[in-house]
Formats: structure tokens, C-alpha cells, sequence
């Protein structure tokens, strides 16, 4: 594919991108963001939260346990509600696309649309099934009744799948020709299907299953704490955490595939992230540490550590800053603290994973109970928040990491906004919108939590009965 670099402003409908203030860019840039970092958390639990249903709802009937029938139940409510909310914070995105980035959208908007129109089919499927799932839950046999949920699972990872490779592409825009300024030769499968596809939505897709399972566990982490040890408690805590202990190490892989690949198509990326300004072999990794336009300072340094991960030998070759002008170098310090804190709380999310697969080996070999000691479940209350942190972080090192280009070194950001005068207005209508539906939306959650009494589980019932790893 024939790319032009954009070294200077171009005119869209009669406005140059020159003429944008500093003050419009910031809020457009800020209310997009804000919007995605909305949106994601819900997007991620509608991908997660109806596998977690499914397993619960499996067990419930392979149990005959009215307490974990419940639990499934009440899940594929607030499925419901979150669907429903994720489709309002997604038409606000789409509208954004289009008033914000007519740069982008007006210029590219045949080379990426194929993935938004799959999407769609993807949505459309999803929610036909949510519907069925919804409606035939008393009016189905159980197991026909599960069946049902099936596309819903299938419908939610391909969305996800579809809107991702969009925002691969913008990492490295494939499926056109530029040509006088003009987009020719358009190819929308080469285009979806770009290079960056593959890492980004696979890391994208197991991060929403962490999230949504990590989040649903905290919940119930926090009940067990307070004393509800009952089948209920114990049943919401471990098949969604047992999920999310299952998905990190996987999910730990896919994100080293994620940065080795920055290392061949976006090495300025990598370069952000971990701070090397000057290209040469024997590069340190390091750990924190601030920016000063050079380098890292007070950073912990790990001697050879980034040539030894991106090439597995110390005389790898990393490319540096020094390889672009300054104008085109991403913010340092935020990306490389977004992605060192990202790593930090998969780790972290791993070693609680291997304390639980530690605590059920023991338990099986002495026979006794479970083992779920209050610091265990303190810390799994906070993994649930964390893995959210995460989540946020990843973004932040896809976008800003990206920086000053929307399309990777074909548009920069100022050439796609919108040069209408006033978005800082749209930003506070958004603000306040977002913060009206986040008020609502936990108000109905925790309504629905509160809607049918607890069934009394069997005395004998223990913790061992759970399908834990």
C-alpha cells in the first residue's frame, strides 16, 4: 500500500485545520476520551457478563440449586440493563465519530466502515438472542433455555472483535492508496484486517472477560467479608473469579505478543512506553521513573531487560525517539506509567489466581474445606476495581501512545477535528449526561440485587462443590 505522509494542514469542507484552537482540540480530545473510557467498562461487561451467566445458570441446573438458579438469573438481568445502557453510551460514540473527527470519518470513512457494519449485524444478533434469553426463561425447558444464551456469547465477542479492528487499522492503516491527497483503491477486508488486528482484539477481547469476572467477584468478595457465607455469596464469588484466574495468563501472553508486535510496526510506540529516546542494543527496561526529554529518571532500571524481551538476546536493537522529529514523539511519562501500572495489575490479578489454584490443590489433598481467608478475599475485592484500572491503562497506551497521529502516520489529530468554534460545550452536555446515566444505572443494579429474597442453600453445602480451576 502507497502511504503519504501528512507533513502539513489540509481543508475539509472549506475549513483548514490550522484554524483550530488549542482550547477546541483539548475538549474534543478530552470528551472523546471520556466517552471511550465510559463506554468500555459497560462494553467489557456485556462480552463477559453473559459467559458468567451461562456457567452459572449450567450449574444451577447440573445442581438442582435454587440459590445458584438465582444468582444466574438476577446476572441475566443485569445483562439486560447493561445492554441496554451500552447501546446509548455506543450511539453517543457513533455521534462523536461524525461531529468530532469529520477529518477522519469524511476522509476514511469507506476504508473503515465494513467493520461498523458488522458490528451492527453482530449488535442487532445480540440483541434478538438477549430478548429470547430474557423472555423464555420460566418458558423453556432449562436446557433449551441455555442453549439460547449461546449467540449472545458469540454475538458480544464478535462486536467486540469487529469494533476493535477498527481502531487497529488506525494503528496501522492498511486497504487504500492515497493519491493526490485522495483515497483510491479501497480494500475494506485488507483494511479490517490489517496487521494490528490479531494482538489488539484478542488482548481486547480476554481483557473484557477479566474485567467483567474480576468486577462481578469483588462484589461478592465484599459480601463474604461482611459474613454472607451462604451458597448465594460463595457461588457469585467463585465461578466468575474461577473465570477471571483462568483468562490472566493467557491474557499476560497475548499482551507480550501485543508489545513485541510495537517492536516491528509501531516501534515509536514501544519507544514511549518504555521511555528510549536513543536507538542502540543493550537497552535497560525500566521500571517508573519520569521523563526529562532525554530520558527516564528515577526509574528502577533492569540492565539489558527491553533487548532481552523484544529479541531475547541483550544485542537486540531497539529503536529510539531520536528516529522521529520531536513533534511527532507521544507524551513519555503518561504512556509509560499507563503501561507499567497495566502490567503491574496483571501480575497482580495472576498471583491471586495462583493463590486460589494453590488453595483448592491443598484442599483436595487434605480433604478438607476450601480455604478463603479474609485477606484473600480483600484483596479480591480490590481486584475487581484494579482489573478496571487496567483496562483504562491498556486504552491509554493504545491512544495516547498513538499520539499526535489519529491514523498512524497518514492524519494527525489536528487534521480531523472538527474546526467548528464551541466543543468545549459539547464536553460538559456529555459530562453530564454520562454522569446521569451512571447514577441511574447503579440504582437499577442495585435494585435488581435487592428484587428476590435468598434461597436457604442445603446445610451440608460447602465451598468445595464449587468448580474452582
Amino acid at each position: 500500500m502507497k502511504q503519504t505522509l501528512l507533513t502539513g494542514p489540509w481543508v475539509l469542507a472549506g475549513y483548514a485545520a490550522d484554524r483550530v484552537s488549542e482550547g477546541d482540540l483539548a475538549a474534543a480530545r478530552a470528551q472523546m476520551g471520556f466517552s471511550l473510557a465510559w463506554h468500555i467498562i459497560v462494553a467489557c461487561l456485556g462480552v463477559g457478563l453473559p459467559a458468567l451467566t451461562l456457567l452459572a445458570e449450567w450449574y444451577g441446573i447440573r445442581t438442582g440449586n435454587p440459590a445458584i438458579r438465582l444468582l444466574a438469573r438476577r446476572w441475566a438481568r443485569a445483562m439486560g440493563v447493561l445492554f441496554a445502557v451500552g447501546a446509548v453510551s455506543g450511539t453517543i460514540l457513533s455521534f462523536e465519530m461524525g461531529l468530532l473527527w469529520p477529518g477522519l470519518m469524511g476522509r476514511f470513512g469507506q476504508v473503515i466502515g465494513l467493520p461498523f457494519a458488522l458490528e451492527g449485524i453482530a449488535f442487532f444478533l445480540e440483541a434478538i438472542f438477549l430478548g429470547i434469553y430474557l423472555y423464555a426463561w420460566d418458558r423453556m425447558p432449562p436446557r433449551r433455555h441455555l442453549l439460547t444464551g449461546l449467540p449472545i456469547v458469540i454475538a458480544g465477542t464478535a462486536s467486540a472483535f469487529f469494533v476493535v479492528c477498527a481502531n487497529a487499522w488506525m494503528n496501522q492503516p492498511r486497504g487504500f492508496t492515497l493519491r493526490d491527497g485522495k483515497v483510491v483503491d479501497v480494500d475494506p477486508w485488507a483494511a479490517m484486517l490489517n496487521p494490528a488486528s490479531p494482538p489488539q482484539t484478542l488482548h481486547m477481547i480476554l481483557a473484557a472477560f477479566m474485567v467483567a469476572s474480576f468486577l462481578t467477584a469483588a462484589v461478592y468478595a465484599v459480601a463474604l467479608l461482611r459474613g454472607r457465607r451462604d451458597t448465594y455469596h460463595r457461588a457469585g464469588f467463585f465461578i466468575p473469579f474461577t473465570l477471571g484466574a483462568i483468562v490472566t495468563p493467557f491474557q499476560i501472553v497475548a499482551g507480550d505478543w501485543a508489545a513485541r508486535f510495537l517492536a516491528d510496526y509501531q516501534p515509536t510506540k514501544l519507544a514511549a512506553i518504555e521511555g528510549v529516546y536513543r536507538t542502540g542494543s543493550h537497552v535497560p527496561l525500566t521500571l517508573g521513573g519520569v521523563s526529562d526529554g532525554n530520558g527516564l529518571k528515577y526509574g528502577l532500571e533492569i540492565p539489558n531487560g527491553l533487548s532481552l524481551l523484544v529479541g531475547y538476546r541483550p544485542g537486540t536493537v531497539v529503536e529510539g525517539l531520536d528516529r522521529v522529529p520531536p513533534a511527532q514523539r507521544p507524551p513519555v511519562t503518561g504512556v509509560h506509567w499507563a503501561f507499567d501500572l497495566m502490567v503491574a495489575v496483571g501480575f497482580f490479578l495472576l498471583a491471586l489466581g495462583v493463590w486460589l489454584l494453590w488453595a483448592w490443590w491443598r484442599s483436595r489433598r487434605t480433604g478438607g474445606e476450601l480455604s478463603t481467608p479474609r485477606l484473600f478475599l480483600a484483596f479480591s475485592a480490590v481486584a475487581g476495581p484494579a482489573a478496571v484500572v487496567a483496562l483504562e491503562c491498556g486504552w491509554t497506551v493504545t491512544e495516547l501512545g498513538r499520539q499526535p497521529w489519529i491514523v498512524w502516520g497518514v492524519m494527525s489529530v489536528r487534521e480531523a477535528v472538527n474546526p467548528a468554534p464551541g466543543l468545549m460545550t459539547g464536553l460538559w452536555l456529555v459530562l453530564a449526561v454520562y454522569a446521569a446515566m451512571t447514577v441511574a444505572t447503579v440504582y437499577v443494579l442495585r435494585r435488581l440485587a435487592r428484587g428476590t429474597p435468598v434461597p436457604q442453600a442445603p446445610q451440608e453445602e460447602d465451598v468445595t462443590a464449587y468448580p474452582v480451576v
